[in-house]
């Protein structure tokens, strides 16, 4: 399968989405762009305990409340998937790098993180 670059304006997107969530006081747990075995494209992850407490259609409804608030263009929004904190995914990132002191801008790929096969991903926030 052929990957496409994440390019800048991606990057960029996913800076303002996490800035967005910060001003909302959404304790974000994890932020990434991730290119998974699974999907054919980039996704954004999000994780965050506020959104785990919502049924998904409303953690969605909610996200993208708060990005059209925070300025973010909700027309075309960037694939956003949103995990719970207890997905075995974001506690393998929360295990691996929650203690690091800075991962922004750090990049993964061709690994295993907790169930999923990360082929290249670019990292905003892991945090506990």
């Amino acid at each position: 399968m052929d990957k496409t670059a994440l390019v800048s304006v991606e990057i960029s997107t996913g800076e303002q989405v996490l800035e967005i969530l910060e001003r909302a006081n959404i304790k974000v747990s994890a932020t990434l762009w991730a290119f998974l075995s699974e999907y054919s494209d980039w996704r954004l992850i999000v994780a965050a305990r506020q959104f785990d407490t919502l049924p998904p259609r409303d953690a969605y409804r909610h996200l993208h409340e708060l990005l059209a608030a925070g300025g973010l263009d909700v027309g075309n929004p960037p694939p956003i998937m949103i995990l719970p904190v207890s997905d075995s995914f974001i506690k393998g990132l929360l295990r691996h790098f929650g203690k690091t002191r800075s991962v922004e801008g750090m990049r993964l790929g061709g690994q295993m993180i907790g169930d999923r096969f990360v082929e290249d991903a670019y990292v905003y926030r892991v945090a506990s």
